[in-house]
């Protein structure tokens, strides 16, 4: 399988977080969405990464329907439960981690901006209102607990992970590990996990 990427995608962190864990054999294909590119939009009508080319050559796309793909192609370490209840648990925790993904990135483009204006300043903040919220909910959600749902690494741990990873490395001025305490214990030993240091993203670019 290939999988068509940037390193320091949040989500496509989260599939090759995910890919190793089960013990999955993917090629890495670097991928810049922000230029022409015949082969991502051939993967992806959206042209968005992370696009997984599968070994029957059809296409799947959008993070979340990647990782439950590859979640159901070995039976090593689900990582997505079976029971309802758990299940909705581990979807939840990652619709809110891509969610504080989504919220970072579109604040990153906007101060970004060349022609930033008054309008930009208003997005920013209302972006980061949603990062805030976001890791607020997070660590009310993760309590005292060692693991996001139950007493079983999930999914859940992995897309937590990779959001906080992710405002740690284009929003260092957000001290969200002194603030939440509780989610930067949970963040360091998912790092400690070689799954994680695997894939660390490349350095943030200026």
């Amino acid at each position: 399988m290939k999988l068509l990427h940037s390193p320091t995608s949040p989500y496509a962190r989260k599939v090759r977080v995910v890919a190793a864990e089960k013990k999955l054999e993917l090629e890495l294909v670097l991928s810049d969405p922000w230029v022409p590119n015949p082969a991502l939009d051939a993967a992806n009508p959206l042209g968005k990464v992370p696009a997984l080319l599968t070994d029957d050559g059809s296409s799947l796309f959008d993070s979340r329907v990647i990782v439950e793909y590859l979640d159901g192609l070995s039976p090593v370490h689900r990582l997505i439960p079976d029971g309802t209840r758990d299940r909705i648990a581990v979807k939840r925790w990652e619709a809110i981690a891509d969610g504080l993904q989504d919220a970072a990135i579109i604040a990153r483009l906007e101060f970004n901006r060349p022609d930033k204006n008054e309008s930009s300043a208003k997005q920013i903040e209302r972006q980061r209102g949603k990062i805030a919220a976001s890791l607020a909910e997070m660590s009310r959600e993760l309590g005292d607990a060692d693991l996001c749902v139950g007493k079983t690494f999930t999914l859940a741990d992995i897309a937590t992970a990779c959001a906080v990873g992710y405002v740690s490395l284009r929003f260092p001025d957000i001290a969200w590990a002194e603030q939440y305490p509780n989610l930067a214990r949970h963040y360091k030993k998912m790092a400690a996990r070689a799954s994680f240091k695997s894939t660390d993203p490349a350095p943030p670019k200026a």
